[in-house]
């Protein structure tokens, strides 16, 4: 019988296949989830329960789920003193779709972070993150239901490649003097080095997954976020392989923001500084549909839309490849809340949604987002949203679970 650390797969299952870039999915694929660390399993199980209603209400049970646990941070080191074990890793590219629960990162030597290590060794080039807002959730801007955005980070290169040497190590001091002796800089000796990969491969596959979501999606815009100015041959690089890839492979569909008005086109490819975007989003956040962006401002940007719906508990995540995707909560493991069945767990809960969406199962994606929607409305709601809305209901994360199901056949949910 097939196993993946020792588990063997349940049976009445069958795997997600990929064919020709598409995935084929059948009405029972097994699905690898991570609980994760800290507040995961409480979150997982509330999500669990929601997944589950919402597959069984949407195709009358002619389609199921078949859950396989696979093991990953705290868990998996305390069962196989391993952070990130490979039977878990194998299991994945097996069935090709996963989703996760917040991780650990280890103290000390070994995994940099197991979110990273998770991209880079499944080749989860794609980082994607939609921003937009719920009615009724407590926000700190005054018009947050303008933004509804679509970030497509690159996932593998940039500063997050992890490509560094410690200070005062000769390996550092060989770098160093490579680059003062031989390539005429002027580094400090007491420094840190960090190298910062970007490529043409790894930029034009991220803008062109970006430009093609905006296509499929009915968006009208992909806006290329950089720091161009100062990095001008990895950044500045990044903006000028986007559109080369645009007058490459869809001229005839796109135009850039220049040639907007004087030629057709479905989606206008723009760009902007990173700075001067952290302000756009701010100001004029419905200027912007889809955004393609490198590693690091893609992290720092998408947390920054993601606080003005009501932070990362309200945001879902996906971690994607041509071949695989890794589904995942987009915030921390808050380890003083874990077992005490309090936290919101509408992160997992959407990155569940944007799942099944991502396997075409529209019609569970929906009422997943119909039932969130409602218990929203309802001001039914865990203790983070309770505090700062006024005649709300302070519910479990158990019971906010519940009150989603209960209301999935309420009314239409919006949809970006």
């Amino acid at each position: 019988m097939e196993a993946y650390n020792g588990v063997s797969v349940p049976a009445g299952g069958q795997a997600i296949e990929v064919r020709d870039g598409k995935f084929i999915v059948p009405d029972h694929p097994i699905l690898p989830f991570i609980e994760g660390d800290g507040v995961g399993p409480d979150i997982w199980r509330a999500s669990r329960t929601v997944f589950d209603a919402a597959v069984r209400e949407a195709y009358g049970g002619q389609r199921r789920v078949v859950w396989y646990e696979v093991f990953a941070g705290e868990n998996a080191f305390g069962r196989f003193k391993e952070w990130l074990p490979q039977g878990t890793l194998d299991a994945i590219q097996r069935f090709h779709i996963a989703i996760k629960g917040p991780l650990t990162t280890p103290v000390g030597g070994g995994i940099r972070s197991l979110n990273v290590a998770l991209r880079q060794l499944l080749n989860l080039y794609v980082c994607l993150r939609p921003v937009r807002y719920f009615p009724g959730v407590p926000s700190p801007v005054k018009h947050p239901e303008r933004l509804d955005v679509v970030i497509f980070r690159e996932n593998t290169e940039d500063v997050y490649a992890g490509i560094e040497w410690q200070q005062g190590t000769p390996a550092a001091k060989r770098v160093i003097d490579f680059l003062n002796q031989t390539m005429g800089k002027n580094i400090r000796e007491d420094s840190g080095i960090g190298i910062k990969p970007i490529s043409v491969t790894g930029s034009k596959r991220l803008i062109r997954r970006a430009i093609q979501y905006a296509l499929d999606n009915g968006r009208k815009n992909v806006t290329l976020v950089h720091k161009g100015n100062i990095m001008k041959f990895t950044e500045g690089a990044f903006r000028d392989w986007g559109y080369e890839l645009v007058k490459e492979e869809f001229s005839e569909v796109c135009v850039t923001e220049a040639e907007a008005g004087t030629k057709p086109g479905k989606v206008i490819v723009k760009d902007r500084i990173a700075d001067s975007m952290f302000q756009q989003v701010l100001l004029r956040p419905d200027e912007y549909d889809v955004i393609a962006t490198p590693n690091l401002n893609g992290d720092y940007l998408s947390d920054a839309c993601a606080a003005q719906i009501g932070g990362l508990g309200m945001a879902p995540g996906a971690n994607l490849g041509d071949e695989h995707g890794v589904f995942e909560a987009t915030h921390g493991t808050a380890p003083k809340y874990a077992g005490q069945d309090v936290i919101n767990p509408s992160s997992v809960i959407l990155s569940g949604s944007l799942m099944f969406r991502f396997m075409g199962w529209k019609e569970a994606s929906d009422l997943i987002e119909r039932g969130i929607t409602e218990a929203i409305r309802q001001k039914r709601v865990t203790y983070d949203l309770h505090r700062q809305m006024e005649g709300a209901v302070k519910l479990k994360t158990s019971e906010y679970a519940q009150a989603i199901i209960s209301n999935m056949n309420g009314k239409e949910a919006v949809h970006g």
